[in-house]
C-alpha cells in the first residue's frame, strides 16, 4: 500500500473516529432507542466511493473496533458491526448497480439497512419479537438520515476529487 494511500486512510478513521464520538455526545431529540444520526458513515461511503470496498470495510471496522473498546462494550460493539457490515454490503452494490450515482439513494438504503440490521440484533438477543415494533421509526430515521448524509457526500465530493484520486476526475476503482 502506498504511504498516501496508508496515510489517507488512518486520516479518515480518526476522522470517522471523532465524528462518531462528537455526534455520541449530542442530545437525542427522539425518545427512540437506536435513532441517531450515523454521521460516521459520512467517511465510510466517501471511502467506498473513492477507493473501494476493502479500504472501506478496513476503515469502517478499525473504527467499530477502536469506539468499542474505548467507550464501549460487547453489546455496542455486536450492534455497530452489524449495522455497520450490512450497510456498507448494501450501499457497495447499489453503488455499483447505480454507476457511482445517486449517492442520497446509496446512503438512503444504506441508512435503513443498518437499522434492520441493529434490530435483528436486538431480537437475536432478546428474543423479544417487541423490538420490532420500533420499525416503523428506525425505518423512516434511517432513510431520512441516510438521504441527508447522501446529500452531504454530494456537495463534499467536487471538493475532495483530488486530494483522493491524486488529481484524476474520476473515482480508483478497486485495486
Amino acid at each position: 500500500m502506498k504511504t498516501k494511500k496508508l496515510t489517507i486512510l488512518a486520516l479518515f478513521t480518526a476522522l470517522a473516529f471523532v465524528i462518531h464520538y462528537l455526534e455520541s455526545m449530542l442530545p437525542t431529540l427522539i425518545p427512540i432507542p437506536g435513532i441517531k444520526p450515523g454521521l460516521a458513515n459520512i467517511i465510510t461511503l466517501i471511502l467506498l466511493y473513492y477507493y473501494g470496498f476493502k479500504d472501506s470495510a478496513l476503515v469502517l471496522i478499525t473504527r467499530i473496533l477502536l469506539v468499542s473498546l474505548l467507550f464501549g462494550q460487547f453489546l455496542s460493539f455486536s450492534y455497530s458491526l452489524a449495522g455497520g457490515v450490512l450497510c456498507l454490503i448494501a450501499e457497495w452494490l447499489l453503488l455499483k448497480a447505480l454507476n457511482k450515482r445517486f449517492i442520497p439513494i446509496v446512503s438512503a438504503l444504506g441508512g435503513l439497512t443498518h437499522n434492520m440490521a441493529q434490530l435483528a440484533v436486538a431480537f437475536a438477543l432478546t428474543k423479544s419479537k417487541g423490538v420490532f415494533s420500533y420499525l416503523p421509526y428506525l425505518a423512516v430515521s434511517g432513510i431520512i438520515t441516510g438521504a441527508v448524509i447522501g446529500l452531504i457526500i454530494t456537495f463534499l465530493a467536487p471538493h475532495l476529487t483530488v486530494l483522493l484520486t491524486d488529481g484524476q476526475t474520476y473515482p480508483k476503482q478497486d485495486e
